[in-house]
């Protein structure tokens, strides 16, 4: 009888970079739902993560690059322990190819 291979595993982040390499409006949803949980700092950490993912599908050293960015410093202010610019966030944001924007946040009682 022959052993049947297991199949591969693929870790969780890894599905989710593959989805985002090829499905752009994917990791526009992504990070909209990133940015909606972004009220405290574990919110913060969750849309760092979403960014940090979104930039590996792109590639790191190319986000870089378009966003006027040394590698290492993108890389250490997407880290977990990251606390990246405003301008940093608007560089990379743009070099990915969207935007920040703003709408008005429905009223809670």
């Amino acid at each position: 009888m022959k052993k049947r291979n297991a199949p591969a595993t693929v870790s969780h982040d890894e599905r989710v970079i593959a989805r985002l390499k090829r499905d752009p409006e994917f990791a526009v949803e992504y990070l909209r739902a990133a940015i909606e949980e972004a009220t405290d700092e574990d919110g913060r950490h969750v849309l760092l993560a979403a960014i940090r993912q979104v930039v590996a599908a792109q590639g790191i050293a190319k986000v870089a690059r378009a966003a006027g960015l040394q590698r290492e410093s993108l890389s250490r202010a997407l880290s977990s322990q990251g606390n990246p610019r405003l301008d940093t966030l608007y560089a990379v944001l743009r070099a990915l190819g969207l935007q920040l924007t703003v709408a008005r946040a429905p009223l809670t009682a």
